[in-house]
C-alpha cells in the first residue's frame, strides 16, 4: 500500500506545491522562504519519518503568516488524502520531548473530527522570520485540514527556539506513532466502523 499525496493550492496570497509519504526516512526539500519554519519542516520530517518536499511562495512583504498558515493547510490535506479510508493504523500517538531546558508534548488522535487545543507561553518574537504566534496557527491548519483532535502543550522553557522546536518535535513524533501500521488491526479502528 503506497500512502502518498500530492496537493498543490493557488491564492492571491500564496502558491504552495507539498509532496508527501507517510512512510519515509525524512528525505525531501522544503523552501518557504522563511529560513527557521523550513528548519521546523525538516524536524517534522525527520522526526516523523515522513518524506516531505514543500515549495511554497508566499507574499512575504506582508509576513510570514499565509505562506506558515496555507503550508498547514496543504500539509493537512496532504495527511488526510494519504490516510485514505484510515484502515490499520493505530490511530493514537503521543509523545514528549526535551530540547534543554524547553519541554513540550503533543497527543493526536486522527479522529475524523477537527479539534487544537494548544497550550503554550512563547515569548512574543521572531525567529528567522516566523513569528512565534504562527505555531498555534500552523497546527490549526494541520489539524483542521487533516481531521484531527491535535494537543500541544509547551511545558516549560525559556528560549523561543527550543520551546517552538521542541512542539514541533513533539508532533511528528506523535503523528509517527498515529499514522503507524497496526499489524493486529484489520479494519478502521473505531467502534464506528468509520473515521
Amino acid at each position: 500500500m503506497i500512502r502518498s499525496a500530492e496537493i498543490s493550492r493557488t491564492t492571491n496570497e500564496t502558491d504552495i506545491r507539498l509532496g508527501l509519504s507517510l512512510d519515509g526516512t525524512g528525505a525531501g526539500t522544503r523552501s518557504t522562504g522563511v529560513g527557521f519554519f523550513d528548519h521546523l519542516l525538516d524536524a517534522l520530517a525527520r522526526h516523523g519519518r515522513l518524506d516531505l518536499d514543500v515549495d511554497a511562495r508566499g507574499d512575504l512583504e506582508t509576513g510570514a503568516h499565509h505562506t506558515v498558515e496555507d503550508t498547514g493547510i496543504v500539509l493537512g490535506q496532504a495527511l488526510d488524502q494519504a490516510l485514505g479510508d484510515r484502515a490499520g493504523i493505530v490511530r493514537f500517538g503521543q509523545a514528549t520531548i526535551p530540547m534543554d531546558e524547553a519541554r513540550a508534548s503533543a497527543a493526536i488522535d486522527i479522529s475524523g473530527r477537527p479539534y487544537v487545543a494548544f497550550e503554550a507561553e512563547l515569548p512574543h518574537v521572531a525567529i528567522g522570520g516566523f513569528d512565534t504566534d504562527l505555531v498555534e496557527e500552523f497546527f490549526r491548519a494541520v489539524a483542521s485540514s487533516a481531521k484531527l483532535t491535535l494537543h500541544v502543550t509547551v511545558e516549560r522553557g525559556s528560549n523561543a527556539h527550543h520551546m517552538v522546536e521542541a512542539a514541533f518535535k513533539a508532533f511528528a513524533r506523535a503523528l509517527r506513532q498515529a499514522v503507524a501500521i497496526d499489524p493486529t488491526e484489520s479494519g478502521v479502528p473505531s467502534t464506528k466502523g468509520l473515521l
